[in-house]
């Protein structure tokens, strides 16, 4: 029987876990290794502490609409579109709505998660924390991981030659971004065309000297702003357009999705995009149209090598006298204080089950949160876990037998994508 639950991270994921597990009479405490909540939207100027958070001028891609709590609206007063700053007020008004913030341990970090010698009867854990130099041990009936996707930069210095042996300039991976005041006049080359790669891009091109965008897919690039001014994902996500997509054969209706998106700009002649690519991404950016248009950026194809100052791209053409390389090239997700046994379970979020329950455990106790990539809001998904994961602990949910979520887990494996 679950009834005292560790919840690590004070993040979206955290807190709507905590939420969850009071609302099923649950008895969660939630470690928090920094000294308030919000995880990465609550902005520091530094990365020296090791805590990762949005850069400077970051607004979210989904609207206030589409992006709340289930029980708990977004100000009417606020804008569709949140700055960091007001997301993470939002949070606090949620934290202190709810009363979340007595059932959280601040500057405690989690040291270890094992299971306990009992495990395969009681399903409990273990949890070492550790505050202020003082070590600490529980014993938890469940835990909840919500410490996110955005840990360990995805750094791919060896797909670049010459990067770390040839090249002068400076480089650097996204999450060291903070704003565009020291890349002023710089020859900058950004790799990478996700979201991050398209903001980045835009807000140095206003202060560069020139800005590079090298994407090696095709890019589909989407507006925040849809018909007659609605935010385009409250727009777009209804039930008809669900059943839509339900009823019309799948490139039929990517078909349709990207001739509307061409009403906008034609994104071949701009070399972002083919509508017989299918190879893609999705990106949501208003200002890069017009970056490409003017000139301020110049998109180019996938790396081929570094020289001492300059870029030699795929396609044979260079690019000489570059300053900078900004590797917005997404985050790989790292538990180091899940036990080595466990942590081998799952190479990334394809081998869980619903992307949250490891399968092969003997108890279905431990729970990822957050651990996922939507067309729509991480806030709403990891709500909607929290919500799942804290039925099945409180009893009136039920998983299937182990071997039918491995079986669902291998037949449900596509490619994995960075999340940038």
């Amino acid at each position: 029987m679950v009834r005292r639950v560790a919840v690590i991270g004070a993040g979206v994921g955290g807190l709507a876990s905590v939420k969850c597990c009071l609302d099923e009479g649950l008895e969660p405490t939630c470690f928090e290794r920094s000294e308030d909540i919000g995880g990465l939207w609550r902005y520091t100027d530094s990365t020296d502490s090791g805590r990762f958070s949005v850069y400077r001028s970051v607004i979210t891609n989904t609207s206030k609409e589409m992006s709340c709590f289930s029980d708990f609206p977004c100000p009417e007063d606020f804008p569709n579109y949140l700055p960091h700053s007001l997301l993470l007020e939002y949070f606090r008004m949620y934290a202190r709505h709810f009363d979340l913030l007595r059932h959280i341990r601040f500057k405690t970090t989690v040291l270890s998660v094992k299971k306990c010698p009992d495990f395969a009867t009681s399903g409990q854990w273990e949890v070492v924390t550790e505050n202020d130099g003082v070590q600490e041990s529980h014993i938890f009936d469940a835990v909840m991981v919500c410490a996110g996707h955005f840990q360990e930069p995805y750094l791919p210095l060896a797909s670049f030659p010459g990067i770390e042996t040839r090249f002068k300039g400076r480089y650097l991976h996204s999450r060291d971004y903070k704003d565009a005041e020291a890349f002023q006049g710089k020859r900058v080359l950004v790799i990478g065309s996700g979201n991050t790669g398209g903001d980045l891009s835009v807000e140095l091109s206003r202060v560069a000297a020139k800005v590079f965008l090298s994407a090696r897919n095709s890019t589909w690039v989407f507006s925040r702003v849809s018909d007659n001014g609605f935010p385009f994902d409250m727009v777009n996500t209804t039930r008809f357009n669900h059943f839509f997509d339900w009823l019309l054969p799948s490139a039929l209706t990517k078909r349709i999705r990207f001739r509307k998106c061409n009403s906008w700009f034609n994104h071949e002649n701009y070399g972002l995009a083919s509508s017989k690519s299918s190879n893609f991404k999705i990106i949501i950016n208003e200002e890069l149209p017009f970056c490409l248009l003017s000139g301020t950026i110049v998109l180019k194809p996938k790396v081929k090598e570094f020289t001492e100052s300059s870029v030699l791209f795929e396609d044979g053409t260079t690019e000489e006298n570059i300053d900078v390389v900004l590797f917005a090239t997404g985050y790989m997700f790292s538990f180091p204080f899940l036990e080595e046994s466990v942590r081998s379970l799952f190479d990334d979020n394809r081998s869980l089950y619903k992307r949250i329950f490891p399968p092969q455990l003997e108890k279905p106790t431990l729970a990822i949160i957050g651990l996922i990539q939507l067309t729509g809001s991480v806030m709403v998904g990891s709500e909607m876990q929290a919500r799942w994961v804290t039925g099945i602990f409180a009893g009136w949910n039920k998983l299937p037998p182990a071997r039918k979520m491995m079986a669902d887990v291998l037949k449900k494996k596509p490619p994995v994508k960075r999340c940038v």
